[in-house]
C-alpha cells in the first residue's frame, strides 16, 4: 500500500494593527481563520497579539540578542511563520501605532521578516485603508518581504450593504469573505513558490 503524500501546510501569522475587541480589522482576521478551516485546505493562521508588546525601546535589549520575554516569544513566532497576514486600520494616511511597534521589534536585529510572503487587508472609511496598505508596502521594502500585489482588498466598512456585525465586528458579508479567500489562496501559493526556491 503506497503511503499517502502529505500536502505541504503553509503557516501563516496574522497581526492586527487595532486593538479595539470589535475591530473590523480584527473581524477580517477572524474571518481569514474560519476560511482556511472551512474551505481552504493547507493553509493554517495563528492570530498573534500586539497588544501585551511593550514600546520600543532599545534599553530593554539585552546583548548579543536578548529582548524582553514576550517580545522573545512574539519574534520566535514571526520566525516560525512561512508568511504573513497584515491587517490595519488607517491612521493619518498610515497604519496603526500598535502595528507599527510589532514590527519595529520584530525587524530588530536579525530581521524576524526577512524573505517571507506576506498580504495585507484593511477596512475603515474613505478608501478603506488603501493609503495605509500603500505605507506597509514601502515599509516592507526594508523588511525585505514579498507582498502579494493582487488581489487587494481594502473594505469601506461604512458603505451599505453592510460589511460587519455591530457587535462583534465580525465579517458578514459574503462578496468581501470570497473576496479574502482569494488573497489567502494568492499568499499561499506565494509563501509556497518562495519555499521552492
Amino acid at each position: 500500500m503506497a503511503a499517502t503524500a502529505t500536502k505541504p501546510v503553509v503557516k501563516v501569522a496574522a497581526l492586527c494593527g487595532s486593538i479595539r475587541k470589535a475591530s473590523y480589522n480584527r473581524g477580517l482576521v477572524r474571518a481569514a481563520i474560519a476560511i482556511c478551516e472551512e474551505s481552504l485546505e493547507g493553509v493554517e493562521i495563528e492570530y498573534l497579539e500586539v497588544e501585551p508588546l511593550p514600546m520600543l525601546n532599545t534599553d530593554l535589549e539585552t546583548p548579543p540578542d536578548g529582548f524582553p520575554a514576550v517580545v522573545e516569544d512574539f519574534r520566535r513566532q514571526i520566525r516560525e511563520a512561512d508568511c504573513i497576514l497584515f491587517a490595519s486600520p488607517e491612521y493619518n494616511y498610515s497604519i496603526a501605532a500598535p502595528l507599527k511597534n510589532a514590527i519595529d521589534w520584530a525587524s530588530r536585529p536579525p530581521n524576524a521578516f526577512a524573505g517571507k510572503a506576506a498580504a495585507i487587508v484593511s477596512a475603515g472609511g474613505g478608501f478603506g485603508g488603501a493609503l495605509a496598505q500603500f505605507h506597509l508596502r514601502q515599509v516592507g521594502v526594508f523588511l525585505d518581504l514579498h507582498f502579494v500585489n493582487k488581489p487587494e482588498l481594502h473594505v469601506n466598512a461604512f458603505q451599505p450593504p453592510p460589511k460587519f456585525d455591530d457587535n462583534n465586528g465580525d465579517l458578514i458579508h459574503q462578496e468581501t469573505k470570497d473576496r479574502l479567500k482569494q488573497v489567502l489562496l494568492s499568499l499561499k501559493n506565494l509563501s509556497l513558490r518562495l519555499r521552492s526556491n
